[in-house]
């Protein structure tokens, strides 16, 4: 039986490691190219590694017309944007699963139910009621629109519901007003949640391309993944080594910000999918 089990679990962990490699490959190839010249990047044999690295090319990248103004608009808008999630969702997470009142669970699938439509189907009535309130190209019609996920609100109403509700009655007792036990009591037990969900929503932010080339029109306004589409059909062409420098400009904040809240984001999505 031990046998059994080592087998089985170097198995599991061999099947992880050759899974992560195969997940690892684009980003190593990107960072790779990110340092080579434009001819080592189009040879036909693959060259794993830049024969010299060129550091010119993140100089080059960063230099170009407007890209600090793509990058600025782009972590505006992301960090914006996942401030708002974590904490309307969290609100309304804590409403719907620590009270009792009419019309709940409507309200609750009815939420759930807005998981299943794809983007594109909303796309266009989404852009006319942007339009008529007047957002667009402006940083509202980038942001209010996904200051509220349903998935947001799914994950935090499962996380929360695991909480001990002794902790609400307590507070309630000290005379703590339900805004105070959201904020003192909720928030605090929730932090792996959040995290999890502030990288989640973030990452989606940050990558969003659809919704920003629907609505934004002024370069002023354009984020990065707009910025980076419009170097790569202008300015630089086929130049795919300064391409991928910016790619790696842009990838950066998310490694960084996975790295730093990793273990909270796995704990957040482990209990909440486990105890939900």
């Amino acid at each position: 039986m031990i046998e059994r089990a080592l087998l089985e679990k170097t198995a599991i962990y061999l099947v992880l490691i050759i899974l992560a490699i195969i997940f690892t490959i684009p980003v190593f190839w990107m960072f790779s190219s990110s340092f080579k010249s434009l001819e080592n990047t189009l040879t036909v044999s693959i060259k794993w590694l830049p024969e010299k690295l060129h550091f010119e090319n993140y100089t080059e990248i960063w230099g170009a017309e407007q890209f600090k103004t793509y990058f600025l608009n782009s972590l505006v808008v992301a960090i914006t944007v996942t401030f708002a999630t974590v904490f309307l969702a969290s609100l309304t997470g804590y409403g719907l699963s620590k009270f009792d009142f009419p019309g709940r669970q409507v309200i609750f699938l009815f939420i759930l139910s807005t998981m299943m439509v794809p983007f594109q189907v909303i796309a266009i009535p989404l852009y006319i009621i942007v339009r008529y309130f007047g957002w667009i190209d402006t940083y509202q019609g980038l942001i209010i629109p996904g200051a509220l996920t349903g998935f947001g609100v799914f994950f935090m109403k499962q996380y929360i519901q695991t909480i001990s509700n002794e902790f609400i009655d307590v507070a309630r007792i000290d005379g703590c007003s339900e805004f105070g036990i959201f904020w003192r009591i909720i928030l605090p037990l929730s932090k792996p949640a959040l995290a999890a969900l502030g990288i989640l929503t973030f990452l989606g932010s940050w990558n969003n391309l659809l919704w920003p080339l629907i609505v934004i029109q002024s370069e002023g306004l354009k984020t990065l993944p707009l910025g980076l589409a419009k170097i790569m059909q202008s300015e630089y062409g086929v130049r795919y080594n300064v391409l991928m420098s910016g790619a790696a400009i842009a990838s950066a904040p998310m490694i960084i910000a996975f790295l730093i809240f990793q273990r909270r984001i796995t704990k957040g999505i482990t209990l909440g999918g486990l105890k939900g």
